[in-house]
């Protein structure tokens, strides 16, 4: 036998030695078996400067559910830990680091020099997260550990990129980028949000240069016109067809530009005419290019206007447009300007506005690559749970814009080109070149520009088990077979990780992908720092344990929907876990036996609780292999709680007291066995309690000295079926739980006992359990029957599925008082109904007043008619004992009532 277990449990000195303890008996290792099915997870990796937050505690949960549970049921379950480099947040972080400390920038320090601070940051603040995830409980192999710019991860993308350039799939050229002036950097298309912003809209008088008139353009950025190379108008639209050919005159900078003919330009839309800034505007691009418009730059990197913004260089781009906005009007350009509110797409990093500029960088087509990502998802190769999310993976995949892989960053993975000093051939490869493969020059610069954080992020699912070497991991463990991650990065990385294992893999890189919610504040907020209503999941579970923190997050969570955070709910889940604790204790304290067996003979509430344990098992494997996740859990707590705690141990009591040495022992073993088996279904979800517990207990043959994260996942026996005896036995708990109701009803105490009388059709049934339903039901004696008690005078009775039973209530409560109590909130109850629906009634309440608040008053009309039902209930059980008292009703006029409702 184990030691007692103590009589508090102290979550603070228990996690962290079991953590230890599976940590040493290296119960989170993985190795390719072939005697076994495989399971695999890789960890969406976290930035290597992370805190931990609420998002990372729920994702962590979710996989360390998946895994433990997949690791019990026998699979060779292998989890991949790892730290994403994360480009842009880590550089400017050491570069903010840098300017208030030294006063000094990256350019100070020079390229090697500044890589070495970054180097240096990720040592000292790098495994910062991992250790907070271990205080999580995440049963990750730790010696698999990743990051993204590991050897293994750089020879990865390195291979990557030269196989995609060799393909012609990846190129440089100059197009439209999304440029960010603050992290000075080009940015893809997932990573700019778009925000509803008030603005204005300006409408500017061009004249033409024959002096015959002019054109009125509307514009929302007059800070981009020095760049204007030309004015738009649809070939068709009869007020514009003969000016198409001519110029006009573009305003302050006096540039003569060509007035051209293009669909793109909407009928009816606007002035019908649009300005055309080719290197600010995608649409203008294309348009440029069809008609051969000048491209002509005119915002620098820094967001400042350049040599080609005439009297505004060097002015900030929103300066600007105040200047150019004054001389206009000044010069009799502006005809007139109106409020405005569009869409503006900023950076998801800062949050500063993006600038729509002219660039020369390195993209990724996207087209022959979508192709294959799109396939595996509407064949079901890669299934969404939730399905519906695939639905906003295939509407962007259709419409995805080549990638922008460059960044003007020096932290992250350089791209591997070099341009020939002599002759500017651009020459790429999988080691560095000494010469150039086209003229053979030895001079040659690398292109200063890293790659864009998730380009070496799409290839984490075979990255981290050693490709592009063909490894026994890779062989074993690839295809994952899931992935969990949050909605808000479907397109950042998700996708990514899709095409990019289509096309390096010829193979899909997961089966499933598991989607979740964000976690926000108890009043449906992000959590954020300008909010201030961040919770620190380390704290939460620093006062209440991780194990309530975990199953706080899952309970109540369904896939791919947010979910709430409330504090409350965590030390609810430390009562639960303290409820197990406690129940735990008793049945310790109360066994005699070193070893947990089922015994021969049963008796009915053991068969009946070895019914329903069965069915959890079920049920709870069933809805975990669906991701389930949260209905698995309640199912499991509501066991514990209910059919564990508060019926079969207190069933049990009786025998745990007696004489009956046989059913003593029996019910010994039944009570460790189904312990035992509920604690393993528990485990995926509160891994530290489960543990110390089942360290304490006798085991089953074969388990002695194991972990239970090491134990069998119990499996649905068909011989645990016992439908007759829990259909008996639910009978049984069914009418204790009815007189149990009644006597609260009635306000008499458990202390005040009295005679109970039952009439049924099964009397075995009763008679059985006759010393379950005197103590339970706190009666003096019972007496079971096919027929009804003589004279029914002074009883209350109460009607089961099999059974009445029948209470002298007269010896318990006063009547007459009773009656007036009843007849009290009666009264009130029909009062309450008649207010509520007369505001229904009222049509100006029922249109004006939200939805939420006239469904809160539909549901009070439900609530007071059950009220009133169960009081009328009461009365008439009442009126069989009433014997004195007077038989009028007490102040309610019932067929008014009745006719109420």
């Amino acid at each position: 036998m184990k030691k007692e277990l103590p009589k508090v449990y102290e979550p603070q000195q228990v996690e962290s030695r079991i953590y230890e303890s599976w940590m040493e008996g290296k119960c989170f290792a993985a190795e390719p078996d072939s005697e076994k099915e495989p399971f695999s997870i890789v960890m969406p990796p976290p930035n290597v400067t992370g805190q931990l937050h609420m998002g990372h505690a729920l994702d962590a949960t979710l996989q360390d559910i998946l895994t433990r549970f997949k690791r019990m049921q026998g699979y060779s379950a292998l989890w991949i830990p790892g730290v994403d480099h994360a480009g842009i947040a880590t550089q400017i972080k050491v570069e903010e680091e840098l300017r208030e400390k030294e006063g000094k920038t990256r350019y100070d320090l020079g390229r090697e020099k500044f890589l070495e601070r970054v180097w240096a940051w990720k040592e000292k603040y790098g495994d910062r997260i991992v250790e907070q995830q271990k205080k999580m409980g995440v049963s990750c192999d730790w010696d698999r550990s990743r990051f993204t710019m590991d050897e293994t991860c750089a020879r990865a993308v390195r291979e990557t990129f030269c196989d995609l350039y060799e393909k012609d799939m990846i190129y440089k050229g100059s197009r439209i980028i999304n440029w960010c002036p603050h992290c000075t950097t080009a940015l893809s298309d997932a990573e700019v949000e778009y925000v509803d912003k008030p603005g204005h809209l300006w409408h500017i008088r061009y004249p033409l240069a024959d002096g015959s008139g002019d054109l009125v353009v509307a514009t929302t950025r007059p800070e981009t016109m020095m760049g204007d190379t030309g004015v738009a108008v649809n070939p068709e639209d009869e007020r514009f067809k003969h000016l198409i050919g001519k110029n006009c005159i573009l305003p302050i900078m006096n540039r003569e530009i060509p007035i051209v003919g293009d669909e793109y330009c909407e009928i009816g839309f606007g002035t019908g005419a649009v300005k055309m800034t080719p290197a600010h505007d995608p649409n203008d691009f294309e348009v440029g290019l069809r008609h051969n418009l000048e491209i002509i730059r005119c915002i620098a990197d820094d967001g400042k206007i350049n040599e080609n913004g005439g009297p505004y260089n060097g002015m900030d781009r929103y300066e600007c447009r105040k200047a150019i906005v004054k001389d206009l009007e000044e010069q009799g350009y502006l005809v007139k300007t109106e409020d405005y509110s569009h869409n503006v797409g900023t950076c998801y990093r800062c949050h500063n506005d993006v600038e729509p500029l002219i660039s020369a960088q390195w993209f990724v087509k996207m087209e022959p690559l979508a192709k294959e990502a799109l396939r595996v998802v509407r064949d079901g190769e890669v299934k969404f749970v939730p399905e519906r999310f695939s639905k906003t993976y295939i509407n962007w995949m259709e419409n995805v814009h080549d990638w922008c892989i460059s960044r003007q960053l020096w932290w992250g993975h350089q791209i591997p080109a070099w341009y020939c000093d002599e002759c500017g051939h651009i020459n790429v490869g999988r080691t560095d070149p000494e010469k150039c493969e086209h003229c053979g020059s030895t001079h040659l610069t690398r292109d200063p520009d890293v790659l864009d954080t998730w380009f070496s992020s799409a290839l984490w699912p075979f990255s981290t088990m050693g490709w592009p070497e063909k490894t026994a991991d890779l062989n074993y463990w690839y295809p994952t077979s899931v992935m969990v991650t949050g909605y808000d990065i479907i397109f950042f990385w998700v996708a990514r990780m899709i095409f990019s294992g289509c096309e390096q893999m010829k193979e899909i890189p997961f089966h499933t992908v598991l989607i979740h919610g964000l976690v926000r504040d108890e009043k449906g907020r992000k959590m954020s720092k300008s909010l201030g209503n961040g919770i620190d999941p380390l704290e939460m579970a620093q006062v209440y344990g991780a194990d309530a923190l975990r199953f706080n997050l899952i309970t109540g969570n369904s896939p791919g929907n947010d979910t709430r955070f409330y504090t409350e709910k965590c030390e609810a889940m430390r009562n639960f876990a303290n409820k197990i604790w406690n129940a735990s204790r008793f049945v310790q304290m109360n066994l005699s036996i070193d070893r947990c067996a089922l015994p021969a003979n049963l008796e009915q509430e053991d068969k009946w609780v070895l019914t329903k344990l069965n069915g959890l098992v079920r049920e709870v494997t069933e809805n975990l292999d669906a991701f389930e996740i949260g209905v698995a859990s309640a199912k499991v707590y509501d066991f514990i709680w209910d059919t564990y705690c508060d019926w079969y141990i207190e069933l049990t009591k009786t025998r745990m007291n007696g004489d009956d040495a046989q059913s003593r022992l029996a019910a010994e073993n039944v009570l460790c066995y189904v312990l035992i088996q509920v604690l393993k279904l528990l485990h995926p979800f509160m891994p530290f309690i489960t543990e110390e517990i089942w360290q304490s207990l006798p085991r089953e043959t074969g388990e002695e000295g194991s972990f239970i994260m090491t134990s069998h996942w119990p499996v649905y026996d068909e011989a645990l079926n016992f439908p007759a005896e829990t259909e008996a036995m639910e009978a049984v708990m069914d009418t204790i739980r009815a007189i149990r109701a009644r006597r609260s009803e009635m306000n008499v105490p458990p202390s005040k006992k009295t005679e109970l009388a039952l009439k049924t059709d099964e009397p075995e049934i009763f008679q059985d359990a006759g010393h379950f339903i005197t103590r339970m039901a706190y009666a003096e004696r019972v007496t079971v029957s096919a027929a009804a008690p003589e004279t029914l005078d002074g009883l209350v009775s109460i009607v089961t599925r099999k059974a009445v039973a029948y209470i002298p209530l007269a010896e318990l409560v006063d009547v007459a008082e009773e009656l007036a109590r009843i007849a009290r909130e009666k009264e009130k109850a029909v009062n309450g109904l008649r207010i509520t629906e007369g505001k229904l009634k009222n049509e100006k309440f029922v249109a004006n007043a939200p939805e939420a608040v006239v469904n809160v008053e539909r549901e009070k009309i439900a609530k007071y008619k059950e009220l009133i039902a169960r009081l009328e209930e009461s009365e008439k059980a009442m009126g069989t004992a009433k014997m004195n008292v007077d038989k009028e009703p007490l102040g309610v006029d019932v067929e008014a009532l009745m006719e109420l409702l």
